[in-house]
């Protein structure tokens, strides 16, 4: 395995941020799948995880070669959404956190759900359950206190029901 330093994801780690929905590095860090150095490939994800977010080119070459990627690279090919400084890693995450936080929980779940089973569809297919989760939201208490909020120019309260 490589030598692993502080904010580094490299085999295992990094085959548990794909797991993740965003994923946030810090300036210095690097990523990558060596197992094959070792006579290993990936055994929690990252076969299926790493192509998926950088297309299967880029993903062979990560893993059969074993070869680690810095932040500036790892953020231009999609495996990272953001950049930090490691002073700032914590501050940010919680503030994107709390940014979703403040979103519908029904919204968050339904959009995931079409992001992540849509990819698997047709397009009409995955058009389909895009309007079917858009729609189920007409039912809910959340998508009547959005439209209240946004009447009374207020921040909604949603309650995820």
């Amino acid at each position: 395995m490589a030598q692993v330093k502080r904010g580094d994801a490299i085999g295992p780690a990094l085959e548990l941020a794909l797991a993740c929905d965003i994923r946030i590095g810090t300036e210095n860090a690097r990523f990558g799948l060596p197992q094959i150095r070792d006579g290993l490939i990936p055994c929690n994800g990252g076969t299926q995880r790493l192509p998926r977010l950088v297309g299967r080119g880029k993903a062979m070459q990560m893993i059969l070669t074993g070869e680690l990627i810095n932040s500036e690279e790892a953020c231009r090919i999609g495996l990272i959404n953001r950049v930090t400084d490691s002073g700032s890693l914590i501050k940010m995450g919680m503030a994107l956190a709390q940014e979703m936080a403040e979103k519908s929980p029904l919204s968050l779940c339904y959009v995931k759900e079409a992001l992540y089973n849509g990819g698997d569809l047709t397009l009409d297919q995955g058009l389909r359950m895009e309007l079917d989760l858009y729609l189920l939201l007409f039912t809910t208490s959340d998508r009547n206190e959005g439209i209240a909020a946004f009447r009374e120019k207020r921040k909604p309260n949603f309650k995820g029901d």
